[in-house]
């Protein structure tokens, strides 16, 4: 038995050595015994992205209103919109120190996540101040965990004096950045994911 088994041991050594500098040897899953390719693939690089603060004027003349906020999935990212009608507003884009604090009253705001992207748009409001009663115009969630890779969270952290703020609940920093769109206006955050 013993002498059976040193013979496949050897076996064994003798095959892997047979192979060329290019043959790639079969690696087993621990749980399934079915091979698993013993190359990872590469998880692409979002262009452009990094952990510091981005910061933009603006082209709103006017109070900018949130009409939408919805997140995606995509290879390598996870996307947020933030769509307007009256223009793009300004904005500023950085990791924060947990606790948030509400816009305005200064109570503390819980977001979920291992790090907290604190997205400030300004001049922007969720309500539209010109008219009788200010109607609500974005009705979504002010709260809501998406189905994404690497954002966890998003919560509405106050609209105050024309400036409206959300926080990206993350797993952990890492890298994003932020464009601009027209036709509809948007504000676009793209947060590199697993």
């Amino acid at each position: 038995m013993v002498a059976r088994a040193l013979f496949v041991m050897v076996m064994a050594v003798l095959l892997v050595g047979c192979g060329g500098p290019d043959d790639e040897v079969p690696v087993f899953s621990a749980t399934t015994s079915q091979p698993v390719s013993s190359t990872t693939t590469p998880v692409p690089t979002l262009e452009g992205a990094s952990t510091d603060p981005v910061v933009s004027d603006g082209g709103a003349t006017e109070t900018a209103l949130l009409t939408d906020v919805r997140a995606a999935r995509h290879a390598g990212y996870d996307r947020v919109v933030f769509e307007f009608r009256n223009g793009v507003p300004g904005y500023g884009v950085r990791y924060v120190e947990p606790p948030v604090r509400a816009d305005g009253s200064g109570a503390e705001v819980t977001v979920a996540g291992g790090a907290v992207l604190l997205v400030r748009m300004e001049p922007a409001l969720d309500a539209d101040l010109s008219q009788e009663s200010a109607p609500r115009t974005y009705t979504g969630p002010t709260r809501f965990s998406p189905d994404t890779a690497a954002i966890v969270e998003l919560v509405r952290s106050g609209g105050f004096e024309a400036v409206l703020t959300w926080a990206a609940g993350v797993d952990e920093e890492r890298p994003f950045r932020v464009t601009r769109l027209e036709n509809p206006a948007r504000i676009v955050l793209d947060i590199s994911s697993p």
